[in-house]
């Protein structure tokens, strides 16, 4: 084959090997090949050309396994550390896919043996997720236009304290992005300064930009809520320092606060007796066995038999409290629907209050039973305790008083009058409400989709309705991650690194934002498991 033929079969050849090229085919080749001509040299040159793509589609299905594998070895990494297993937990893993493998699909048996799930391996892959997730998060915070963190605070099974961290963070398109930030580690004390210097440092890590934020919302714990030194407080200065003194929200987790209004009920006689009885009735096995008979013999499925009257209004009452306690739960709600979740029981209470004062137990159904046969006075004791607890509600939600008008402009922009609002979005709001498409679009709309209609035509409204986006009303989320923290971190597993415990955290608790496995897949090369 002359060298001008070998350059129309392949024109990707440097210039730098045409020597090379020529003296391996005059040593090798030249003698084979000399004497074809025409139609025969042709026909050789194509079947060359076939049996190159032949050889390369053999190394191409060998990468394509190899791919497929390393990808199976990342899917079955996440899904134990979602899972929330032990990295060993792999090699039980590997062994049950073989023995499957060798009886359904024998001849595909060596694909599965190529998964690389050793424990090390395992690590890695959780640890190669958690940065994507990490990367992904650094780019969507550098699109915020505002954001709010949730923050709390545990313990492990180590008694080393945890700060949980997660971000909510609105873009200008109006999308709300959830997710968890960092859980870090506070090794030695866990004063307001520590916590304040371990949040900063995590925000910093995922590059925020200060003058954007709006709300923090905390446990509520004196190292988080004190006015001087407080990690709000602290937090306040720094992000006014950067936005120019601009509005700042600090906010005590719904759920908590509510949880220390029922405080004020003041039951504990109450709930001391009932204590006492259950832990007589349950210590002694034969105790349990006998009032189960006893109940089965009044035709009772559940409870006592007989009740006070104390004891049936904390049950009705209680009833109500975890109703409302339902409601308060979960994520990716907006902080107007936890706001009115609030001033419907209020207004509930507000109710109960005028009903009982008169001697009606209507949404008291056990006090109500019991005291049909007594005179309705019996009742109106129970109005003081409604009384001081609507009373504590009141007090403890003051600071969602302070944000009504912009929550109420969020819920029903077509109905609030213009002159309540700032200056700067009056003209805009009389605008908006006397637009007859939008208004069809805000009856079929959710209120976080809603707004996305409205840009780019209504910029000052936008932003407000961005900074009521972005804020966390409760830090639910710090719950979650916490529960998920305390399966992983047990007694047999304590000494899981601080890293590892991140890295699966990450995984578990991520909402928005999925790892590009595929992306990592194109990173790396298959590593075949040893076998035992």
């Amino acid at each position: 084959m002359s060298l001008s033929k070998k350059r129309k079969v392949d024109t990707q050849v440097s210039v730098l090997k045409e020597y090379n090229l020529r003296r391996h085919y005059e040593t090798l080749h030249a003698e084979k090949y000399k004497n074809l001509q025409g139609q025969q040299r042709l026909e050789k040159v194509n079947e060359l050309l076939t049996a190159l793509k032949k050889q390369q589609s053999v190394f191409s299905r060998s990468r394509e396994i190899s791919d497929a594998a390393v990808k199976a070895s990342y899917l079955i990494a996440n899904e134990i550390a979602l899972a929330s297993k032990p990295f060993s937990e792999d090699e039980f893993v590997k062994t049950c896919m073989l023995k499957a493998a060798q009886t359904v699909c024998p001849d595909k048996r060596q694909a599965f043996e190529n998964i690389s799930l050793t424990r090390n391996t395992v690590a890695d892959r959780i640890s190669d997720l958690a940065e994507d997730l990490d990367s992904q998060l650094k780019r969507k915070v550098k699109s915020f236009i505002v954001f709010s963190v949730a923050i709390d605070e545990s313990k492990d099974i180590t008694d080393v304290a945890q700060l949980a961290i997660f971000i909510r963070g609105v873009d200008d398109t109006l999308t709300i992005t959830e997710e968890f930030v960092e859980l870090v580690p506070m090794t030695d004390t866990t004063t307001a300064a520590d916590i304040f210097t371990a949040l900063v440092g995590a925000l910093d890590r995922a590059g925020v930009d200060w003058s954007r934020t709006v709300s923090l919302a905390t446990d509520g714990a004196p190292s988080m809520t004190g006015r001087k030194v407080g990690v709000g407080t602290k937090f306040r200065e720094k992000v006014q320092a950067a936005n120019g003194g601009h509005d700042f929200w600090t906010f005590h987790c719904i759920l908590h606060q509510e949880a220390l209004c029922c405080k004020s009920l003041k039951m504990n006689n109450v709930m001391e007796l009932v204590v006492r009885t259950v832990n007589f009735i349950r210590s002694r096995g034969l105790n349990h066995r006998h009032f189960d008979s006893l109940l089965r013999e009044k035709d009772h499925n559940y409870g006592l038999p007989y009740h006070t009257e104390d004891l049936a209004f904390m049950v009705d009452v209680t009833e109500h409290l975890n109703n409302l306690n339902k409601m308060l739960q979960g994520c990716t709600k907006v902080v107007t629907q936890y706001y009115d979740s609030i001033c419907e029981f209020k207004l509930k209470l507000s109710l109960w209050e005028t009903q009982l004062a008169g001697g009606d137990a209507a949404h008291f159904p056990c006090l109500k039973d019991v005291c049909a046969t007594q005179h309705a006075a019996d009742m109106r004791r129970f109005k003081d305790k409604i009384t001081g607890l609507l009373r504590d509600f009141e007090q403890r939600f003051q600071i969602f008083g302070e944000l009504e008008k912009d929550f109420k402009f969020f819920c029903s922009p077509f109905s609030v009058n213009a002159s309540d609002l700032p200056v700067n979005i009056q003209l805009e709001i009389i605008d908006l409400q006397c637009d007859s498409d939008l208004k069809g679009k805000f009856a079929a709309a959710g209120l976080d989709t809603f707004y996305q209609h409205l840009l780019p035509g209504y910029p000052s409204l936008t932003a407000l309705v961005a900074k009521v986006l972005c804020m966390f009303g409760i830090t639910y989320l710090c719950k979650q991650v916490f529960s998920v923290m305390n399966i992983n971190k047990t007694k047999l597993r304590s000494r899981l690194t601080h890293k590892h415990l991140n890295d699966i955290l990450k995984l578990a608790a991520t909402q928005d934002v999925m790892p590009n496995i595929d992306a990592l897949v194109k990173a790396k090369r298959c590593q075949v498991s040893g076998v035992k």
